[in-house]
């Protein structure tokens, strides 16, 4: 939803083909991202005004940013302010373009001839490009990337940086890829831009993803491509053409949406054996609730009350929603595995171990007899991870969580070793 806040926009920042970058004066470290009517091709070898199309691009990129940022994705954006224009965190443009490709089409085919068309990359792709219109956005090698030393807001780009941003488009990329196919929608290959937040001196994803952003083929079928490809090869440019073109913008922008949109439903009900195993399903909530899913504390003891625990879990089973049991009990874990035997849904014992019987408890948990097929895991945490995993295998704003929780642990991990060796040199 656009913001009603009234701007105080200041001077403009920069300019490029297909939008403008205003300074806010009563907000700074905010800029305004303010997207054209141009459409352009090779390198604005080819321009024309598309009426709608900032509208357009503005709601695609919103969208696009939104779904990004609720996965955990670190980006510039703050919130769509008009239609055609939003809110982002100044940055200082890292000038290298950043191409993940999934499927083997346009320009690899011409610089990498003798690949067919089509051909699958796994894992994907990655190129750089380094911005500079006047030579037509040169390939360039890590090395000369390196070579180059960026200086940007403060920060030098160096090994590190450039392995985060390397690491982070394939995350992005995989993102939006698992989003677009619930669509039946093939994300082919894509370009995105990083910048360093003036404030932060962090890297973040910036600038737009919209539809001159990627290509896209519904059902894997190039001949139905939805993205400006459709423009860059037309033989002639007519008004039908260009109606041609917008139709194909504005399918995107309204699909798009729906990606923001869960396709299947998924929770957790966690049995505890007594409210003394309160605060670790509280850890167990907390953790699920970081990852988008409902969940459900009951109370029930296996071993007092059999025939109530059945009853509960007969109530989870009886509305067709997708449930992973989480079963909760010290000492003698009988839950998890009566509930293993009665109930064809997934059953994961996360027992309250304590230091003085853990050692033997545990193993009511892991030794089971045959025809039963819970798993135990002892973290709270770890076990709300792997209820997510099987919730995200049909659940894709679950799993885009999930991917974007794998790249933060590892930019942590690569931060903390870099914090490391600056501290010993």
């Amino acid at each position: 939803m656009a913001s009603s806040t009234e701007l105080n926009i200041g001077q403009k920042l920069s300019e490029g083909k297909t939008k403008q970058i205003f300074e806010l004066v009563d907000q700074p470290g905010l800029v305004l991202v303010q997207s054209k009517d141009q459409i352009t091709a090779g390198n604005a070898a080819r321009k024309d005004q598309m009426e709608g199309k900032a509208a357009i691009a503005n709601k695609t990129t919103c969208c696009v940013f939104k779904l990004l940022q609720e996965s955990g994705i670190k980006t510039a954006f703050v919130q769509q302010h008009s239609e055609t224009a939003f809110t982002a965190a100044h940055c200082e443009m890292i000038p290298i373009e950043w191409v993940c490709r999934r499927v083997a089409t346009g320009s690899f085919l011409k610089r990498n001839p003798g690949v067919k068309e089509g051909y699958r990359f796994t894992p994907l792709k990655m190129e750089m490009f380094f911005k500079d219109d006047a030579n037509n956005d040169p390939q360039w090698s890590e090395e000369q990337v390196l070579a180059a030393k960026f200086s940007l807001a403060g920060l030098t780009i160096g090994q590190c940086e450039v392995d985060i941003m390397n690491r982070s488009t394939v995350a992005i990329f995989e993102i939006l890829e698992k989003a677009w196919a619930t669509q039946n929608c093939t994300l082919v290959d894509m370009k995105i831009e990083f910048g360093v937040n003036v404030k932060t001196r962090e890297i973040v994803l910036s600038d737009v993803i919209d539809n001159d952003s990627w290509r896209l083929w519904p059902a894997g079928d190039r001949s139905q491509q939805k993205d400006k490809q459709v423009y860059r090869d037309l033989k002639e440019v007519t008004p039908e053409a260009m109606q041609m073109v917008k139709r194909n913008f504005e399918w995107v922008s309204e699909r798009v949406q729906l990606l923001l949109e869960p396709q299947a439903s998924g929770r957790v009900v966690v049995l505890m054996g007594s409210t003394s195993d309160m605060a670790h399903c509280e850890k167990i909530k907390k953790a699920c609730t970081s990852y988008g899913l409902p969940c459900i504390l009951r109370v029930t003891s296996a071993h007092k009350g059999p025939d109530e625990t059945l009853r509960i879990k007969a109530e989870y089973e009886g509305d067709g929603v997708p449930t992973i049991f989480v079963a909760v009990a010290g000492r003698s874990n009988g839950l998890g595995p009566v509930m293993s035997g009665n109930t064809a849904y997934p059953v994961i014992n996360c027992p309250p171990l304590t230091p003085d019987w853990g050692a033997q408890d545990v193993w009511s948990s892991l030794r089971l007899p045959s025809g039963l097929g819970c798993s135990t895991i002892l973290s709270p945490d770890a076990a709300a991870q792997f209820a997510a995993q099987i919730i995200g295998l049909s659940n894709h704003l679950v799993w885009c969580k999930l991917r974007a929780s794998m790249l933060n642990t590892w930019v942590s991990l690569k931060l903390a070793d870099q914090k490391l060796q600056a501290c010993s040199l």
